[in-house]
Protein backbone atom coordinates (compact mmCIF):
# COMPACT_ATOMS: atom_id res chain seq x y z
CA UNK A 1 0.00 0.00 0.00
CA UNK A 2 2.82 2.41 0.83
CA UNK A 3 4.51 1.57 -2.42
CA UNK A 4 1.34 2.46 -4.35
CA UNK A 5 0.99 5.81 -2.52
CA UNK A 6 4.65 6.64 -3.09
CA UNK A 7 4.35 6.02 -6.85
CA UNK A 8 1.64 8.67 -7.26
CA UNK A 9 2.14 12.41 -7.55
CA UNK A 10 -0.09 15.47 -7.92
CA UNK A 11 -0.29 17.66 -10.99
CA UNK A 12 0.40 21.27 -10.03
CA UNK A 13 -2.22 22.59 -12.46
CA UNK A 14 -5.32 20.40 -12.19
CA UNK A 15 -4.45 19.08 -8.67
CA UNK A 16 -5.37 15.53 -9.73
CA UNK A 17 -3.35 12.49 -8.65
CA UNK A 18 -1.58 10.41 -11.30
CA UNK A 19 0.99 7.68 -11.43
CA UNK A 20 4.44 9.20 -11.38
CA UNK A 21 5.28 7.53 -14.68
CA UNK A 22 2.34 9.34 -16.33
CA UNK A 23 3.51 12.81 -15.25
CA UNK A 24 6.16 15.11 -16.67
CA UNK A 25 8.69 16.62 -14.25
CA UNK A 26 8.37 20.38 -14.15
CA UNK A 27 12.11 20.77 -14.51
CA UNK A 28 11.95 19.23 -18.00
CA UNK A 29 9.40 21.78 -19.26
CA UNK A 30 10.88 24.31 -21.67
CA UNK A 31 11.53 27.78 -20.30
CA UNK A 32 9.06 29.52 -22.63
CA UNK A 33 6.24 27.15 -21.66
CA UNK A 34 7.26 27.24 -17.98
CA UNK A 35 7.09 31.06 -18.02
CA UNK A 36 3.58 30.86 -19.46
CA UNK A 37 2.54 28.34 -16.80
CA UNK A 38 4.06 30.56 -14.12
CA UNK A 39 2.03 33.49 -15.48
CA UNK A 40 -1.23 31.55 -15.15
CA UNK A 41 -0.28 29.66 -11.97
CA UNK A 42 1.95 31.70 -9.62
CA UNK A 43 2.50 28.68 -7.33
CA UNK A 44 4.26 26.78 -10.11
CA UNK A 45 7.44 25.08 -8.91
CA UNK A 46 10.18 23.39 -10.88
CA UNK A 47 10.29 20.65 -8.24
CA UNK A 48 6.76 19.41 -8.99
CA UNK A 49 5.00 17.63 -11.84
CA UNK A 50 2.47 18.38 -14.57
CA UNK A 51 0.13 16.04 -16.42
CA UNK A 52 0.27 15.57 -20.17
CA UNK A 53 -3.12 17.15 -20.78
CA UNK A 54 -2.30 20.39 -19.00
CA UNK A 55 1.12 20.53 -20.63
CA UNK A 56 -0.50 20.15 -24.06
CA UNK A 57 -2.90 22.97 -23.19
CA UNK A 58 -0.09 25.35 -22.32
CA UNK A 59 1.93 24.27 -25.34
CA UNK A 60 -1.07 25.10 -27.53
CA UNK A 61 -1.39 28.47 -25.81
CA UNK A 62 2.31 29.08 -26.41
CA UNK A 63 1.90 28.26 -30.11
CA UNK A 64 -1.15 30.51 -30.31
CA UNK A 65 0.73 33.46 -28.82
CA UNK A 66 3.69 32.76 -31.08
CA UNK A 67 1.48 32.85 -34.17
CA UNK A 68 -0.26 36.01 -32.95
CA UNK A 69 3.08 37.75 -32.47
CA UNK A 70 4.22 36.79 -35.98
CA UNK A 71 0.99 36.96 -38.00
CA UNK A 72 -1.36 39.11 -35.93
CA UNK A 73 -4.89 37.84 -35.34
CA UNK A 74 -5.29 34.13 -36.02
CA UNK A 75 -7.44 32.97 -38.90
CA UNK A 76 -9.89 30.08 -38.67
CA UNK A 77 -7.37 27.79 -40.39
CA UNK A 78 -4.60 28.67 -37.94
CA UNK A 79 -6.97 28.21 -34.99
CA UNK A 80 -7.77 24.72 -36.27
CA UNK A 81 -4.05 23.96 -36.42
CA UNK A 82 -3.55 25.12 -32.82
CA UNK A 83 -6.52 23.03 -31.68
CA UNK A 84 -5.21 19.94 -33.46
CA UNK A 85 -1.81 20.36 -31.79
CA UNK A 86 -3.44 20.85 -28.42
CA UNK A 87 -5.66 17.77 -28.80
CA UNK A 88 -3.00 15.68 -30.61
CA UNK A 89 -5.28 15.24 -33.62
CA UNK A 90 -4.33 14.47 -37.21
CA UNK A 91 -5.04 17.02 -39.92
CA UNK A 92 -4.44 14.70 -42.86
CA UNK A 93 -7.62 13.33 -44.39
CA UNK A 94 -8.97 11.94 -47.66
CA UNK A 95 -10.25 15.11 -49.33
CA UNK A 96 -11.57 13.27 -52.39
CA UNK A 97 -13.87 11.13 -50.25
CA UNK A 98 -14.95 14.06 -48.08
CA UNK A 99 -15.71 16.26 -51.10
CA UNK A 100 -17.52 13.52 -53.03
CA UNK A 101 -19.84 12.76 -50.12
CA UNK A 102 -21.22 16.32 -50.21
CA UNK A 103 -22.17 16.31 -53.92
CA UNK A 104 -25.78 16.13 -55.03
CA UNK A 105 -27.05 13.85 -57.83
CA UNK A 106 -27.16 16.65 -60.50
CA UNK A 107 -23.59 17.63 -59.61
CA UNK A 108 -22.39 14.03 -59.89
CA UNK A 109 -24.24 13.68 -63.20
CA UNK A 110 -22.63 16.89 -64.50
CA UNK A 111 -19.19 15.58 -63.53
CA UNK A 112 -19.82 12.31 -65.37
CA UNK A 113 -21.07 14.13 -68.48
CA UNK A 114 -18.04 16.46 -68.42
CA UNK A 115 -15.72 13.49 -67.90
CA UNK A 116 -17.25 11.62 -70.85
CA UNK A 117 -17.30 14.76 -73.03
CA UNK A 118 -13.54 15.16 -72.60
CA UNK A 119 -12.59 11.58 -73.42
CA UNK A 120 -11.56 9.74 -76.57
CA UNK A 121 -14.67 7.59 -76.26
CA UNK A 122 -16.87 10.64 -76.82
CA UNK A 123 -14.76 11.77 -79.79
CA UNK A 124 -14.90 8.35 -81.48
CA UNK A 125 -18.64 7.85 -80.83
CA UNK A 126 -19.46 11.35 -82.06
CA UNK A 127 -17.26 10.94 -85.13
CA UNK A 128 -19.00 7.66 -85.98
CA UNK A 129 -22.41 9.34 -85.50
CA UNK A 130 -21.55 12.25 -87.83
CA UNK A 131 -20.12 9.97 -90.53
CA UNK A 132 -23.16 7.69 -90.34
CA UNK A 133 -25.48 10.72 -90.61
CA UNK A 134 -23.65 12.14 -93.64
CA UNK A 135 -23.43 8.79 -95.45
CA UNK A 136 -27.07 7.97 -94.75
CA UNK A 137 -28.26 11.30 -96.13
CA UNK A 138 -25.88 11.24 -99.10
CA UNK A 139 -26.92 7.82 -100.49
CA UNK A 140 -30.40 9.13 -101.36
CA UNK A 141 -32.36 6.10 -100.31
CA UNK A 142 -35.64 5.36 -102.05
CA UNK A 143 -37.69 7.04 -99.35
CA UNK A 144 -35.56 10.18 -99.66
CA UNK A 145 -33.02 11.66 -97.28
CA UNK A 146 -34.46 13.28 -94.15
CA UNK A 147 -31.56 15.79 -93.89
CA UNK A 148 -30.09 16.50 -97.33
CA UNK A 149 -26.97 18.59 -97.91
CA UNK A 150 -26.01 21.01 -96.29
CA UNK A 151 -27.34 18.96 -93.36
CA UNK A 152 -29.24 21.71 -91.55
CA UNK A 153 -30.74 19.32 -88.99
CA UNK A 154 -27.25 17.98 -88.14
CA UNK A 155 -25.98 21.54 -87.67
CA UNK A 156 -28.92 22.22 -85.34
CA UNK A 157 -28.14 19.08 -83.29
CA UNK A 158 -24.45 20.00 -83.09
CA UNK A 159 -25.29 23.54 -81.98
CA UNK A 160 -27.63 22.23 -79.25
CA UNK A 161 -25.00 19.77 -78.02
CA UNK A 162 -22.36 22.52 -77.88
CA UNK A 163 -24.76 24.88 -76.10
CA UNK A 164 -25.62 22.24 -73.46
CA UNK A 165 -22.10 20.88 -73.08
CA UNK A 166 -20.46 24.25 -72.35
CA UNK A 167 -22.38 25.04 -69.11
CA UNK A 168 -22.05 21.43 -67.94
CA UNK A 169 -18.26 21.64 -68.36
CA UNK A 170 -18.23 25.02 -66.58
CA UNK A 171 -20.20 23.54 -63.67
CA UNK A 172 -17.69 20.72 -63.36
CA UNK A 173 -14.79 23.19 -63.66
CA UNK A 174 -16.21 25.36 -60.87
CA UNK A 175 -16.38 22.35 -58.56
CA UNK A 176 -12.82 21.46 -59.50
CA UNK A 177 -11.74 24.98 -58.52
CA UNK A 178 -13.57 24.61 -55.20
CA UNK A 179 -11.82 21.29 -54.64
CA UNK A 180 -8.45 22.90 -55.42
CA UNK A 181 -9.15 25.70 -52.91
CA UNK A 182 -10.07 23.13 -50.28
CA UNK A 183 -6.89 21.19 -51.03
CA UNK A 184 -4.79 24.37 -50.80
CA UNK A 185 -6.25 25.27 -47.39
CA UNK A 186 -5.66 21.71 -46.18
CA UNK A 187 -2.04 21.73 -47.37
CA UNK A 188 -1.50 25.11 -45.71
CA UNK A 189 -2.74 23.71 -42.39
CA UNK A 190 -0.51 20.64 -42.65
CA UNK A 191 2.56 22.72 -43.59
CA UNK A 192 1.90 25.19 -40.76
CA UNK A 193 1.52 22.37 -38.23
CA UNK A 194 4.71 20.69 -39.50
CA UNK A 195 6.59 24.00 -39.20
CA UNK A 196 5.36 24.54 -35.64
CA UNK A 197 6.15 20.96 -34.64
CA UNK A 198 9.67 21.26 -36.06
CA UNK A 199 10.18 24.54 -34.22
CA UNK A 200 8.88 22.91 -31.04
CA UNK A 201 11.33 20.01 -31.49
CA UNK A 202 14.22 22.43 -32.03
CA UNK A 203 13.36 24.30 -28.84
CA UNK A 204 13.03 21.03 -26.95
CA UNK A 205 16.39 19.78 -28.21
CA UNK A 206 18.02 23.11 -27.32
CA UNK A 207 16.49 22.85 -23.85
CA UNK A 208 17.77 19.30 -23.40
CA UNK A 209 21.24 20.23 -24.67
CA UNK A 210 21.35 23.19 -22.30
CA UNK A 211 20.46 20.99 -19.34
CA UNK A 212 22.98 18.38 -20.50
CA UNK A 213 25.74 20.97 -20.68
CA UNK A 214 24.85 22.19 -17.20
CA UNK A 215 25.01 18.64 -15.86
CA UNK A 216 28.35 18.02 -17.59
CA UNK A 217 29.73 21.29 -16.21
CA UNK A 218 28.68 20.29 -12.68
CA UNK A 219 30.23 16.83 -13.10
CA UNK A 220 33.44 18.38 -14.41
CA UNK A 221 33.52 20.79 -11.48
CA UNK A 222 33.14 17.90 -9.03
CA UNK A 223 35.90 15.99 -10.80
CA UNK A 224 38.24 18.98 -10.53
CA UNK A 225 37.45 19.34 -6.83
CA UNK A 226 38.19 15.64 -6.29
CA UNK A 227 41.48 15.94 -8.19
CA UNK A 228 42.45 18.96 -6.12
CA UNK A 229 41.60 17.08 -2.92
CA UNK A 230 43.66 14.09 -4.04
CA UNK A 231 46.55 16.33 -5.07
CA UNK A 232 46.55 18.25 -1.80
CA UNK A 233 46.32 14.99 0.14
CA UNK A 234 49.47 13.66 -1.51
CA UNK A 235 51.46 16.75 -0.52
CA UNK A 236 50.26 16.75 3.07
CA UNK A 237 50.50 13.03 3.87
CA UNK A 238 54.14 11.85 4.50
CA UNK A 239 55.27 8.78 2.61
CA UNK A 240 56.85 5.63 4.12
CA UNK A 241 60.45 6.81 3.43
CA UNK A 242 59.86 10.14 5.17
CA UNK A 243 58.45 8.36 8.24
CA UNK A 244 61.53 6.03 8.32
CA UNK A 245 63.97 8.98 8.21
CA UNK A 246 62.19 10.62 11.07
Amino acid sequence: MKKNVASRETCQICKNHFLKSALIPAVSVRDAVAALIKEKNPDWSSDGYICQRDLSTFRGLRVERLLESERGELTALESDVVTSMREHELLASNLEKTYSEGLTFPQKLADKVASFGGSWSFILVFLFFILAWIILNSLKISSGSFDPFPYILLNLILSCIAAMQAPVIMMSQNRQDAKDRLRSRHEYQINLKAELEIRHLHEKIDHLLSRQWQSMAEIQKLQLELLMDISSGKHQTPGPEQEHNH
